[in-house]
């Protein structure tokens, strides 16, 4: 798997992941009606016009989710046993149609776990950012991490 183990993250570490996503507007308009939420913000261009946007938000509820997916290759893919949970989430700037977002990621601390020996936490903070370098959103995360596996001998 190419997600880390524990004992490969220290505090202070940085990924800058590579990879990135355009965001279009079917995108929006399918996760905003997947997820229940009707507002029109997201789905009706007409009432969005008459918005200080004058255009359609993307959905920040995906812009988190996007966020969070384009750290997993790098860091946790195969290799954590769950999201512990996020805090201090923010979107300091809108999401558009047509965005690439890309993200990074900072740990920030890591511990052991005091009742399981084979795994540990590691807090992330990932930070998304769309095609001109503006912050478009950023959470903290505490993931539970396997520890490297036993060698077999």
């Amino acid at each position: 798997m190419p997600g880390l183990y524990f004992e490969q993250f220290h505090e202070g570490q940085h990924f800058r992941h590579e990879l990135s996503r355009t965001v279009s507007e079917a995108d929006n308009t399918m996760f905003s009606l997947m997820s229940m939420n009707p507002q029109p913000l997201h789905i009706d261009a007409h009432f969005a016009e008459g918005t200080e946007w004058g255009q359609r938000l993307f959905n920040s509820m995906f812009t988190f989710a996007i966020m969070v997916g384009l750290t997993v290759q790098d860091t946790t893919l195969g290799t954590t046993l769950g999201n512990l949970g996020f805090q201090e989430a923010s979107f300091p700037a809108p999401v558009f149609h047509g965005d690439t977002l890309r993200a990074e990621t900072h740990v920030l601390s890591v511990r052991e776990s005091r009742s399981k020996p084979d795994r540990g936490l590691v807090e992330f903070e990932h930070h998304c950012y769309k095609q001109d370098g503006t912050l478009v959103a950023k959470c903290r995360r505490m993931a539970l991490m396997r520890k490297r596996p036993e060698e077999v001998a």
